[in-house]
């Protein structure tokens, strides 16, 4: 059997921007819709070709609240995963988005579209795939789950479509020990009642 070359996702750029660890390993579960992380991962195809996942993924909650597919690792791929977040949560507004120091992350247009949506950009250190070790074990994890010992994909058309149920089920029947054995939704929705409740108590 050949085996596939590693695809390299992270292309540092020494011309981008830097952003501050805000996060500093810190992937404690919490209050939703205030801290991110985000990576991208390559799909492989039996053609030799490759797509390539970007996430947004909730710390909080685990939700897995933004994504795209595509067949290029541009700007907007990562551009577009994160506007998916926007749309599912309504706003970003003060929340902090962590990722590595790929060249697209670092990019003027990213951290433009960060600024437009008011977000606020970290990163981990250079080469330290801790600093970011919660979305690169989800990315494993996709991987083994869809691929199933595979080598690839038979086709495209087959990994956007494994993938897209994947992603629906993760965020409404995936139970998780971090947040207490329940669904990211189930999560979002018992922390919205306590909150609620604890206001109501304090009023």
């Amino acid at each position: 059997m050949r085996l596939r070359r590693r695809v390299r996702t992270t292309i540092p750029d020494q011309s981008g921007r830097r952003f501050p660890d805000l996060i500093e390993r810190d992937f404690s579960i919490g209050e939703p819709n205030r801290r991110y992380v985000g990576d991208i991962t390559y799909l492989p195809i039996a053609d030799g070709s490759n797509l390539y996942l970007a996430t947004c993924i909730d710390l909080g909650s685990r939700k897995l609240a933004g994504w795209q597919v595509a067949d290029h690792m541009r700007v907007g791929l990562v551009e577009d995963a994160l506007r998916a977040a926007a749309r599912d949560r309504g706003t970003l507004a003060g929340a902090i988005f962590h990722s590595d120091h790929g060249s697209v992350y670092a990019s003027k247009a990213y951290a433009a579209l960060c600024e437009q949506l008011n977000i606020v950009q970290s990163m981990g250190a250079v080469g330290t795939s801790a600093d970011n070790s919660l979305a690169e074990s989800f990315n494993a994890t996709l991987k083994r789950e869809l691929l199933e010992g595979q080598a690839a994909f038979p086709d495209q058309a087959t990994a956007y479509r494994a993938v897209f149920r994947w992603a629906n089920r993760y965020n409404t029947r995936r139970r998780h020990s971090a947040i207490g054995q329940i669904t990211p939704n189930n999560y979002e929705t018992a922390y919205a009642e306590t909150t609620s409740a604890t206001l109501a108590e304090a009023a």
